[in-house]
């Protein structure tokens, strides 16, 4: 494996973020984890799927993966990989982002905390740019950080977000690192691709025809509604009769 090792201290994270990292890395167990049971190797499958990917679709399961984690062929941190290295990851993260935004992307998954400044950052974009994002995986997996965390049997997990002197935590990593850049939504905007949020504030605004027709009403509104309603139909069924009788009436 390659002998390069992630340092922390090398960035100069706070305090706050090293003193966390530090008790979170004291409860940490680097013992295997037995799968005894398949509830179990289910639960441990979907929390690696869950770090990873956030949100997975049935077609994106990693078949082959999975069964050999269940038949303990290869070992979570192994199981990992193969999801960051997946045709999914690249589909749906790889394509869409920069190498800064990409590293951002990774750590916040198999790492579980946020890059700790720009020079990190900076300095994981120009790994990816030098040796290959396949090298970059195996450069983070293979760090003391990751390592000293986890170990080859434990999923990656996010940091807790409960902050000292805070009265609410940080909002989850996944909201703070969305899988398009702006960079990127500017560009599927442009090609109309997607729509924008302006765009979609405009469009979801529904006309008086279209909250009568598609909202259901409440209250005043109900009563409004159903006097509407009767008023309607007694007006189609009186212009009905009378084109009727206009009609077929013999003078």
């Amino acid at each position: 494996m390659h002998s390069m090792k992630l340092s922390i201290k090398q960035y100069g994270n706070s305090s706050e973020e090293f003193h966390t990292l530090n008790s979170r890395v004291e409860g940490v167990s680097n013992q295997s984890i037995e799968i005894n049971t398949e509830n179990e190797a289910d639960k441990l499958i979907n929390n690696c799927y869950g770090q990873v990917f956030f949100h997975l679709l049935e077609n994106d399961r990693e078949v082959y993966l999975e069964s050999q984690l269940r038949n303990n062929s290869i070992t979570v941190r192994d199981f990992i990989r193969g999801l960051f290295l997946s045709d999914r990851f690249r589909r749906g993260y790889i394509e869409y982002n920069n190498n800064y935004r990409l590293a951002e992307q990774v750590i916040s998954r198999a790492l579980g905390r946020k890059v700790y400044n720009g020079a990190e950052g900076l300095a994981l974009s120009i790994i990816i740019a030098d040796k290959g994002f396949n090298y970059f995986i195996d450069y983070i997996l293979d760090s003391d950080e990751y390592m000293s965390r986890f170990g080859y049997d434990i999923p990656p997990s996010e940091l807790s977000r409960i902050l000292p002197g805070r009265a609410t935590g940080s909002i989850p990593l996944y909201q703070q690192y969305p899988r398009y850049g702006l960079d990127w939504q500017k560009k599927l905007t442009s090609n109309k691709l997607m729509m924008s949020i302006a765009d979609h504030l405009i469009y979801s605004k529904k006309t008086s025809l279209e909250k009568l027709l598609y909202d259901k009403p409440t209250g005043r509104a109900l009563k409004i509604w159903i006097l509407t309603l009767i008023a309607t139909i007694g007006i189609t069924v009186w212009i009905v009769i009378a084109i009727f009788r206009s009609t077929f009436t013999i003078n």
